[in-house]
């Protein structure tokens, strides 16, 4: 009787260790689902800020650059693959070239014109520019105009980022006779309402 329990025993667990051995097939793996399209329509009212370098050139009287920041706004129309619109931006700068010069002020307002392909939109730009800043100890601003090339890529349905660079110029700067000439690279990060 003994004997018959201890070989019940043995066969119960022979079968146990043999049985983890047994290969199964393993489990479908589910495909993840696609990603849903960025929208490739920039039509509507946007807004974001923007941080970038800047360097300017005031005549032979100095040469300050520096930092560059600030806020935009401006509104597009979407005609398939052809995007146009208009944004304002307000930025503070640091273009420091003590203790000769400095601007610490660049508007913008500007006209855009571009070509939308896929979430990437690649366009151009002029308008009209503002700065502000001192010369000598003497505190000038002056109007001018500003021309360049830019690119914005949609992430999502509301949010972009880009790339911006603009050649602004102004010619006697303030009646000073001096002309003075800025170029800044900024990039962009935006939301589309």
């Amino acid at each position: 009787m003994k004997l018959l329990t201890v070989s019940a025993a043995a066969i119960v667990a022979a079968s146990t260790a043999f049985a983890g051995g047994i290969e199964t097939a393993p489990a479908p793996i589910e495909p993840l689902a696609p990603l849903p399209p960025v929208s490739t329509d920039w039509t509507g009212a946007y807004a974001g800020t923007s941080l970038g370098y800047g360097s300017s050139d005031i005549g032979t009287v100095a040469d300050p650059n520096g930092a560059i920041a600030g806020v935009f706004a401006g509104y597009n129309v979407d005609f398939g693959n052809t995007v146009v619109g208009a944004e304002l931006d307000l930025n503070a700068a640091d273009f420091d070239d003590e203790p000769t010069a400095f601007i610490d002020r660049v508007h913008r307002l500007k006209v855009k014109a571009g070509y939308g392909t896929g979430a990437a939109l690649f366009y151009g730009t002029v308008g009209a520019a503002y700065a502000s800043g001192e010369v000598g100890g003497a505190s000038v601003s002056d109007n001018g105009y500003l021309y360049g090339v830019g690119v914005d890529y949609a992430v999502s349905d509301r949010f972009h980022y880009g790339l911006e660079v603009l050649r602004h110029e102004f010619d006697d700067f303030d009646n000073s006779g001096i002309d003075v000439d800025a170029t800044t690279v900024q990039a962009r990060f935006g939301y589309r309402f």
